[in-house]
């Protein structure tokens, strides 16, 4: 009775566990790629100028910058890397309007406060904050903040120039030029704007600070969701050829066990897609071959569990005995092929980017749930049937007897 109660627990855990994962996967979904979604693939190259060389330091930073700006867009799942000593790779998932974002990235934004002459009074520095707004008119502004030391400095500045132009420039593209009615000190308003999306623009770049040097754009592509849609297509048909052409042979060779391994199958698919959606990880197309391959895995976990039993029963043990001794023998072999994967997997993504890493991701995930799947799940399931005549029969599992 003890161990009726144990199995019944066990298979509601495990039915738990598959709603969860499809309550996962249809909350959040599966972030795509860009080569599946589409959008636009960036290159960009520092420029040195005469007071800075080109190092890890200020790459470092302008990569820090492009996040920044970037994120502030409100793209979901860019990807910025590094290339070689110079250079850095954008890509931005299904953006709407690819030069606009390219303009927004690769910007200096350097922002300068100038005297009608073009002398610089003060920099973007002494900002310490910037959003877009409205004024009393309902006009799109950028509104700003500057920081302690900055308007101690602004208010000296416009103390100087009442009744003058103070031109606010970002880059050398001027703003606004405004007459100072009076002593502007802790905040300001940049105007002149059409629309509140502008305004935003600036007040991004303005708000996420200046490059540390210029960079120029070398290489831009825009990648089209068509292909990405035919890619998904070819790839769920062959995967569902492989998993029924698996499936077929999985019945035909071990007869009701294997009606089972295909359910289990299944499950594993969809333990995979809810992992994948619950941890927000962005599929690309060598990621799904990542995941095919991970079935691949799951299914020879499957193939040498069942050997095993197959081995236990022709030595004349009951069924459960046999699916006992069977995962015992299995688990050593299992946990040796799956961690070696697993090592490998790490190592691609920990060295490399881009689709590579995303190939490595999902196949790394891939690997761990169909270890779960056939030390719990499998097991559980066989256990499930082990008074069936089905299981019991001569050649379950594949069994010949001479």
């Amino acid at each position: 009775m003890r161990f009726k109660q144990k199995r019944r627990i066990k298979l509601i855990f495990i039915i738990a566990l598959v709603g969860f994962a499809v309550f996962l996967y249809s909350y959040y979904g599966i972030n795509l790629g860009l080569d599946l979604k589409g959008g636009a693939h960036i290159v960009l190259q520092a420029q040195p100028t005469e007071d800075r060389e080109i190092n890890d330091e200020v790459m470092s930073g302008i990569v820090s910058v492009i996040e920044r700006r970037v994120n502030q867009l409100g793209l979901t799942e860019p990807v910025i890397q590094r290339e070689g000593s110079n250079r850095i790779i954008v890509e931005l998932p299904a953006v709407d309007s690819p030069n606009e974002a390219i303009n927004t990235i690769g910007r200096t934004a350097v922002l300068t406060f100038r005297n009608s002459s073009g002398e610089v009074l003060m920099t973007g520095e002494a900002v310490e904050d910037a959003r877009a707004d409205y004024d009393q008119y309902g006009r799109s502004v950028v509104s700003f903040q500057l920081t302690d030391e900055g308007a101690e400095k602004f208010a000296n500045i416009t103390r100087q120039y009442i009744g003058r132009k103070i031109g606010i420039y970002l880059d050398d593209e001027i703003l606004t030029n405004p007459v100072v009615q009076s002593v502007i000190e802790e905040q300001g308003q940049i105007t002149g704007y059409e629309s509140a999306e502008a305004a935003q623009k600036d007040a991004i770049l303005i708000r996420e600070g200046a490059l540390p040097v210029p960079v120029e754009m070398i290489e831009t592509r825009t990648v089209g969701p068509t292909l990405g849609k035919i890619s998904i297509q070819k790839s769920i048909k062959a995967g569902l050829i492989g998993l029924i052409l698996v499936s077929i042979y999985m019945i035909f060779y071990y007869r009701f066990p294997g009606v089972l391994a295909a359910i289990i199958l299944a499950i594993y698919g969809l333990f995979l897609l809810g992992t994948m959606a619950g941890l927000q990880a962005t599929l690309t197309l060598p990621g799904i071959a990542g995941l095919i391959l991970s079935i691949g895995m799951a299914v020879d976990a499957n193939i040498i569990i069942f050997e095993r039993i197959k081995d236990e029963r022709k030595s004349g043990k009951t069924i459960r005995a046999a699916i006992d001794a069977g995962f015992k023998r299995a688990y050593t072999t299992i946990v040796d092929a799956n961690v070696t994967t697993i090592i490998t997997a790490l190592i691609l993504a920990y060295f490399t980017s881009g689709t590579v890493r995303g190939f490595a991701v999902t196949l790394g995930i891939g690997v761990v749930v169909s270890m779960f799947t056939a030390f719990f799940v499998t097991k559980n399931v066989l256990e499930l049937f082990t008074g069936s005549n089905l299981m019991s029969e001569e050649k379950a599992f594949g069994v010949r007897r001479g």
